[in-house]
C-alpha cells in the first residue's frame, strides 16, 4: 500500500512537471519597434492607388427641356504619393500632415433624349494635396493596431480641364476642399511600421466653373459638380 501511494505521488508530480515545462520554454511574443509609439514627431512616406469620381447634380431646367443629361461612364485607376509628418498627441491620438500629389481621370458622358450624345469628355486631374487628418488608434495587440482617421484635404488641380482641340468643353475650378474618412491597420516590424489604409474623400464645394466655353450646353447640363475619390494607401514610417 505504501509503495502504491509513492507511485501515485510520483505520477502526479511528473504530470505537473510535464504541464509546466511547455509554459517555461514558451517564448513570449517579441514586440517590434516599440520606440516608435513614444516619438513626439515622426516622418515617413506613402504610395497608393486611387479611383476618382464625380457627384453630379443635374440641371433641373435643362432636364425639363429634354436637354443633356450627364453621368460618369467609368472609373480609371490613378496613383498618389505623399510625405508623412505625424505629431503624437496622446497614446491613441495622432495629428497627421500628408502633403503630396495625386493623378487620375474621370470620364463623363452625355445623353440627349435617352440616346448617347457625347462620350469624349475625359477629365484628367493633377492634384497638389495638403490633407490634415486626426488618427485615432486602438490599443496595440502584439505587433498590430487598428485605427480610424478623418479630417480635411485642400486640393489644387493643376490640370487644364478645358481642351477645345480634344473636344472637351468642361471648365472646372482649380481649388477644392474635401472631407475625408477612413481606417486601416498598423503593422510593426523590427525597423519600421507598415500601414494599410482605405480612405474616402468627398468634395464640399461645387467645382463647376462659371466661365463660359464655346459649347456651354455641357456645363449647363449640370447644376453642381463635386469631386469624390477612393484611396488605398501604403505607408512606411
Amino acid at each position: 500500500m505504501k509503495k502504491l501511494n509513492i507511485i501515485i505521488a510520483a505520477v502526479i508530480l511528473l504530470g505537473g512537471t510535464a504541464t509546466e515545462a511547455p509554459a517555461q520554454f514558451k517564448q513570449k511574443k517579441v514586440l517590434n519597434y516599440q520606440q516608435h509609439d513614444n516619438k513626439t514627431i515622426h516622418f515617413g512616406f506613402c504610395l497608393g492607388l486611387n479611383a476618382m469620381d464625380f457627384n453630379i447634380s443635374p440641371s433641373l431646367s435643362d432636364y425639363r427641356n429634354d436637354s443633356l443629361l450627364s453621368d460618369v461612364s467609368g472609373l480609371s485607376p490613378g496613383f498618389h504619393i505623399q510625405a508623412v509628418s505625424a505629431l503624437r498627441m496622446t497614446n491613441h491620438l495622432e495629428l497627421r500632415f500628408l502633403p503630396g500629389v495625386a493623378f487620375g481621370s474621370r470620364a463623363l458622358r452625355f445623353f440627349k433624349s435617352g440616346k448617347l450624345y457625347d462620350d469624349h469628355h475625359q477629365i484628367e486631374s493633377s492634384y497638389i494635396e495638403l490633407p490634415i487628418l486626426v488618427k485615432y488608434k486602438s490599443a496595440r495587440v502584439d505587433n498590430m493596431r487598428g485605427f480610424i482617421i478623418g479630417g480635411l484635404n485642400p486640393r489644387l488641380d493643376l490640370a487644364k480641364t478645358y481642351h477645345e482641340d480634344e473636344g472637351i468643353y468642361m471648365d472646372l475650378k482649380l481649388n477644392d476642399l474635401c472631407y475625408e474618412v477612413g481606417g486601416g491597420f498598423d503593422f510593426y516590424f523590427p525597423y519600421f511600421k507598415l500601414t494599410l489604409e482605405i480612405r474616402g474623400s468627398w468634395g464640399i464645394f461645387n467645382i463647376l466653373s462659371e466661365r463660359s466655353t464655346p459649347r456651354p450646353e455641357f456645363q449647363n447640363a449640370m447644376d453642381k459638380l463635386r469631386s469624390s475619390v477612393w484611396l488605398f494607401s501604403i505607408y512606411i514610417e
